[in-house]
């Protein structure tokens, strides 16, 4: 069973890899190496009750995670349909390309803490699609968005779903964690921001105004309003979430309900068509749904996987071999390229119990910047990566060949000043 469930999974992965090549929609192979490999696993077990209930509670976890994506992005939408991002490109007028890209990653560097880097991912490609028009050169700035996300993500408590496993679970204190990751995150940052910029020359053309119905019937006034609660509503997940102890999705989705009413009572004297173009049910349509489908078959992919013990059993295996704290780390943060950071988590959180490494321990803290920002290596790698895949139809090769291994380079200098600073304090 295992060696079968391997082959499904890199398969399925090999299929969305090649995905130019073989000219089919990475959802279809996600979806169908999802599936495969939950009947691969059912097949092969002797308790059926149990594979079934194991994979009801899974569906649990990811309706989280796909509701989360769904209200986010639909936001988002809804701004975008209001015309309200333009609010904030009108006042971005640098054209220089190495500026705006250390202006659009520090942004979202700051900005991913805040949400969270999936929700900011999401956000900052929004925008950026409405300032630069140029695909090929959109590109890389898309590139730097998930690692500055992701990088950004890593040292506060809500901003990576691996650090707020650890805060909730009490391996890790938020002010710690903030105090100790910092520097080694932007590290991460800098580097591969260094070295992409060092890329880009020349300006941008100037972005052109759209020349929509909407531009000259909406006023600003009416812009600023939704852009305004678009974003309260989102920084408002967090602030939800540590009040309630509900889980993030359940803040968005009031926020949704929040920004549906603004919405409604706003364009409720426009026409009928006019209105139907500005709602929310419209921007439910306007969502890549494609992409939420292929986050639900790379995360049924994985769930089988951690099911199976295959995860586990990797990861204990990685423990026996590499005796170091910090290689083990590292190990588990490449690995977190590949597969998804949150199993992989879960596997240490059990491995390593509190009584040996306490609050605050060095292992805790190394591990959430290693599974938070090594997700970048690969596209695939992370929530923010797979989210920005579909939305902004970035190549797994291109972002290969041109992001991963600055990323990399950033990961592993990073790590090389978590250690030092480690040492040092």
């Amino acid at each position: 069973m295992t060696v079968l469930l391997i082959i499904i999974f890199l398969a399925g992965y090999a299929a969305i890899a090649f995905e130019h090549v073989l000219k089919i929609n990475k959802t279809a192979p996600a979806l169908l190496a999802g599936v495969l490999c939950w009947t691969v696993y059912i097949l092969f077990s002797d308790n059926k009750e149990e594979v079934g209930t194991q994979l009801v509670e899974n569906l649990g976890e990811f309706s989280g995670i796909l509701f989360f994506l769904m209200g986010a992005m639909t936001i988002v939408e809804i701004i975008d349909t209001h015309n309200g991002f333009d609010i904030i490109t009108q006042r971005i007028t640098q054209r220089n390309k190495r500026k705006l890209l250390w202006i659009i990653s520090g942004i979202t560097f700051f900005l991913s803490p805040v949400l969270d880097n999936l929700t900011t991912a999401i956000v900052m490609v929004s925008l950026l699609q409405k300032i630069i028009t140029d695909e090929k050169e959109r590109l890389y700035f898309v590139g730097m968005i998930v690692i500055a996300a992701n990088a950004g993500g890593a040292w506060s408590p809500i901003g990576d779903v691996t650090t707020t496993m650890l805060w909730m679970g009490g391996q890790i204190t938020a002010a710690n964690i903030i105090k100790v990751l910092f520097v080694p995150s932007i590290v991460s940052l800098i580097v591969p921001l260094v070295l992409i910029s060092a890329r880009l020359k020349g300006t941008l053309e100037t972005v052109k105004a759209e020349a929509a119905v909407k531009e000259t019937t909406l006023s600003h006034n009416h812009k600023a309003i939704i852009l305004t609660s678009g974003i309260l509503v989102l920084l408002m997940v967090p602030v939800f979430k540590t009040l309630t102890h509900l889980p993030p999705y359940m803040g968005v989705l009031i926020g949704l309900g929040v920004m549906w009413i603004i919405t409604e009572k706003l364009d409720g004297h426009r026409e009928e068509n006019e209105r139907f173009y500005l709602s929310p049910a419209y921007a439910l349509r306007k969502i890549d749904t494609p992409s939420i489908l292929f986050f639900l078959g790379i995360l049924l992919s994985i769930a089988a996987l951690e099911r199976a013990e295959i995860l586990s059993t990797l990861a204990t295996s990685i423990d026996h071999y590499i005796h170091n704290e910090h290689a083990i780390a590292m190990a588990l943060g490449l690995l977190s390229s590949i597969v998804d950071n949150v199993p992989l988590m879960a596997a240490s959180q059990a491995m390593y119990p509190l009584s040996e490494y306490p609050q605050d321990h060095s292992l805790w803290e190394f591990l959430a910047y290693t599974t938070g920002t090594g997700g970048s290596i690969l596209i695939i790698g992370s929530a923010a990566g797979v989210a920005v895949m579909g939305m902004a139809k970035v190549d797994f090769f291109w972002y290969l060949r041109n992001i991963s291994w600055v990323a990399l380079l950033g990961f592993f200098s990073g790590s090389l000043v978590h250690i030092l600073l480690e040492k040092l304090f």
